[in-house]
């Protein structure tokens, strides 16, 4: 039984969306990703009402990927019962986007980029989300053992048989990029974003010109841990807390915490509270900083953590001495 309404004034204003390269499509400026807190071993309830609030905040677009939980998968599942059991009648306005690329099953076609693999992968995410399609089907990471034209050949038929309606590739770099977009562009399927790690502490992609390669080939982007994975917070600036996500030390070890960087992010930190912003919210800001950036994904613990990011949109701005002082901070 759906219980939910929609707030009717989530399109009054709360958010922004930008138009994803030359596309048609408008993204909004922040996206919520469910790589972490949505898997088998998290509250369903929680998951719930983080995608409520969300929704209900002007967030349209929700990010997975068929490896997502844990378990593997479970993500998919428990996002595909909420959109069964309470979002239904408002798929026409959600963005809905999955990957294929990392390890999923065992043997030779669980993982990387051949067409078994990759839409066996979108066959089985439909079925996990029970939807007839997805809006954004991403190849999610490079493979140099399968040809790049078999990996977006896939993409563009997925897309053809009306499984997917745009391409996406996901921690591709500048030339591989052109290199997909191209060979989409000819097979009638233009690429339309490019998803990527970028942050204050990780900005490969700009030595990498990632975001001019993107610009020339019409496609947008959309970049993950913007908080690098929480160091630009306040969370390690008196140690490391107990049950947080470096004692866990998959995606973030203890050695990634260095002095260094703990001493920047107090600086940055004095910067963000001249703002009137937390660190998180000035880092997520920086990420959309002079629009080049279409849409930046977040994470949330809690429904009150998206109320607080979504305030950045009021304040997405930064002055030239702003920006200044930030580069001088990083660059010590």
């Amino acid at each position: 039984m759906n219980n939910y309404l929609a707030n009717p004034n989530r399109y009054e204003g709360t958010m922004e969306y930008q138009r994803c390269g030359n596309s048609g499509l408008k993204l909004p400026r922040i996206s919520l990703g469910l790589w972490h807190n949505f898997g088998s071993i998290d509250d369903f309830e929680n998951q719930k009402k983080m995608i409520f609030k969300a929704f209900d905040l002007g967030i349209t677009h929700f990010d997975l990927a068929n490896n997502y939980g844990p378990e593997p998968g479970s993500a998919e599942e428990n996002f595909g019962r909420i959109i069964s059991q309470e979002l239904k009648s408002y798929r026409d306005e959600l963005i809905i986007s999955t990957k294929a690329g990392y390890k999923m099953w065992e043997g030779p076609y669980g993982d990387n980029g051949s067409r078994k693999y990759l839409i066996a992968s979108l066959n089985q995410s439909l079925k996990r989300m029970k939807l007839d399609y997805v809006d954004i089907f991403y190849h999610h990471r490079p493979d140099s053992q399968t040809p790049l034209e078999e990996s977006m050949s896939a993409l563009s038929d997925s897309i053809k048989s009306g499984k997917a309606l745009y391409a996406g590739i996901s921690n591709y770099n500048a030339e591989s990029s052109l290199k997909a977009a191209a060979i989409l562009k000819a097979n009638n399927t233009p690429l339309l974003i490019n998803q990527f790690r970028y942050n204050m502490f990780d900005r490969w992609s700009e030595d990498d010109k990632l975001l001019d390669a993107l610009e020339n080939a019409g496609a947008g982007s959309i970049t993950f841990s913007p908080l690098a994975q929480g160091i630009l917070s306040t969370k390690y600036f008196n140690g490391i807390p107990e049950n947080s996500r470096a004692t866990r030390g998959v995606f973030l070890k203890k050695e990634f915490i260095t002095k260094e960087k703990i001493s920047k992010a107090k600086k940055l930190n004095e910067i963000a509270e001249s703002r009137n912003q937390t660190l998180s919210q000035m880092a997520l800001c920086w990420n959309l900083r002079k629009n080049r950036v279409t849409s930046v994904l977040i994470g949330a613990h809690t429904p009150e953590q998206i109320e607080e990011n979504v305030k950045i949109i009021q304040h997405l701005d930064f002055t030239e001495d702003e920006l200044n002082a930030i580069e001088s901070i990083l660059s010590d």
